[in-house]
């Protein structure tokens, strides 16, 4: 059985998908205004405790689950933390792997490079923003009787995801901070996620602070980074 909006293949049902067919002018015009907004992104280390409403929150991670991932399993779970409890446990237990790379882990050439970014082991953005998302990844599925299937591409997907929900928090209005304190195990015991789920990233969520300073950096051109063939 087909019609004009769904088609059958080998049993599966394909809807019929529709987008706008926009000039040449229009897409110009789109894609330079998202490159213009895209392009004041900046890591944020200093934030505001400003409350912000829950349901933007949910909506910027919906819009990080629309990314595309390995057989469409969309093998990741975010976590979002407001809890003023489990902000600390989560601050203090990151500061300690912190301290640990910083004084073991960490080469000479690793640290130099790091200097003009000014960053060391205090996280305190951890307690302050108003919302810590935790990124994690699912390697398998488990079923109510305990078997495992596989899922397929799942760094590659949750990467996707992850930059998905990087630009949707920054179209919201809000700053935000990809954070990977390694080992990142912590996570996994202080939110109880169960065996399945391995930390991925940790990204503070909020406004930035009244008085917020970045690194004076500069993004590589298009030249630098785009071949065309």
């Amino acid at each position: 059985m087909q019609s004009d909006d769904f088609i059958l293949l080998e049993g599966f049902k394909h809807i019929r998908y529709q987008t706008e067919s926009l000039s040449d002018k229009e897409l110009l015009n789109r894609s330079n205004n998202y490159f213009e907004k895209m392009k004041k992104r900046r890591s944020v280390r200093d934030f505001s405790d400003k409350p912000v409403p829950l349901k933007v929150v949910e909506q910027i991670i919906e819009t990080a689950s629309t990314a595309p991932s390995g057989a469409n399993k969309q093998p990741w779970t975010f976590c979002v933390v407001k809890s003023a409890e489990i902000k600390k446990k989560i601050r203090l237990a990151a500061e300690e792997e912190e301290r640990k790379s910083y004084e073991e882990r960490m080469s000479e050439e690793w640290l130099n490079d790091l200097k003009h970014l000014g960053t060391n082991p205090d996280k305190p953005f951890l307690e302050i923003a108003p919302y810590l998302i935790v990124v994690f990844k699912r390697p398998y599925e488990i079923d109510a009787n305990g078997k495992k299937y596989q899922n397929y591409y799942v760094n590659e997907s949750v990467g996707l995801a992850c930059g998905f929900l990087i630009s949707a928090i920054h179209n919201a209005g809000l700053v935000t901070l990809t954070h990977t304190p390694s080992p990142m195990r912590f996570l996994e015991k202080i939110l109880n996620r169960p065996e399945n789920e391995r930390a991925y990233l940790l990204l503070p969520v909020g406004y930035a602070a009244e008085k917020t300073y970045v690194p004076d950096i500069h993004r590589k051109s298009l030249g630098e980074v785009m071949k065309v063939y």
